[in-house]
């Protein structure tokens, strides 16, 4: 069942001067002259005129709870929840009459409710009907307060379990990643590894190279010093090819 927020809940109970025939008797005349005066402002909508009208009525006299009740009631109107939740909390631990303790709770329900403290809301509605269980008004705020407590209930839960999914999720992520890159960097060592490995043996080779003398055998030895004797003498017959060209140039110049 879906239940309406404006249907009931812009509504507020006000304590009129003439159900408390009791209370006028002990009202001073100014008392009675602000509240019934707040009183009408408060019918025709003028909130901020009727809270006014209460507080000069409570500077007569602090103790009417007429007063106090009203004026809760004319600061709820103006959107004062909290404000008027605690001037209606207050009153319930007060000496009233079975009504006014009724309506109190009614108006702090009301007031819990637009604050969306729905759990203590169905309290103070569950206290309005154990002093007047026929109310309707209250039974239905009542059942209205209920279904907004589940739902904020749900709504919580499903926060919390999306919270702990998302949580699971980033856990498994990280764990990922860091395998991942555990992985990587293994697998970057391992490389490494085999690099240096490679290298190692050409190192080696090359540092015998430079460092051991290169061994040839005899025969190898006779044909260079031959090789090398067959172009010293090749050398030395140009040399003197070269002598006796120029010796007969000469001789065969004139005299001038």
């Amino acid at each position: 069942m879906i239940f309406e927020f404006n249907k009931t809940f812009s509504k507020t109970a006000i304590l009129l001067l003439v159900l408390f025939l009791t209370d006028i008797s002990l009202m001073a005349q100014g008392e009675n002259r602000f509240i019934r005066s707040g009183n009408k402002a408060f019918e025709k909508g003028e909130f901020n005129k009727a809270e006014i009208d209460y507080k000069k009525a409570l500077e007569k006299n602090s103790n009417s709870n007429v007063g106090q009740f009203n004026l809760g009631s004319a600061i709820h109107e103006q959107k004062n929840y909290d404000e008027s939740a605690l001037i209606f909390d207050n009153l319930t631990h007060k000496n009233l009459t079975p009504d006014q303790r009724a309506k109190s709770f009614y108006n702090l329900g009301n007031s819990l409710v637009n604050l969306q403290q729905y759990e203590q809301a169905v309290e103070a509605y569950k206290n309005s009907l154990r002093i007047n269980p026929g109310d309707e008004d209250t039974k239905y705020n009542l059942l209205y307060a209920q279904q907004m407590l589940r739902q904020q209930q749900q709504n919580e839960q499903d926060q919390d379990n999306q919270q702990d999914q998302n949580q699971d999720q980033n856990q498994q992520n990280q764990e990922q990643n860091d395998q991942q890159n555990q992985d990587q960097n293994q697998d970057q060592n391992q490389q490494n590894q085999q690099n240096d490995q490679q290298g190692q043996p050409q190192d080696s080779k090359e540092d015998r190279a430079q460092s051991e003398p290169v061994q040839i055998s005899i025969e190898d030895a006779e044909r260079m010093l031959q090789a090398l004797q067959d172009r010293e003498r090749k050398t030395l017959e140009k040399i003197k090819k070269e002598e006796l060209k120029n010796a007969k140039r000469v001789k065969t110049e004139k005299d001038w």
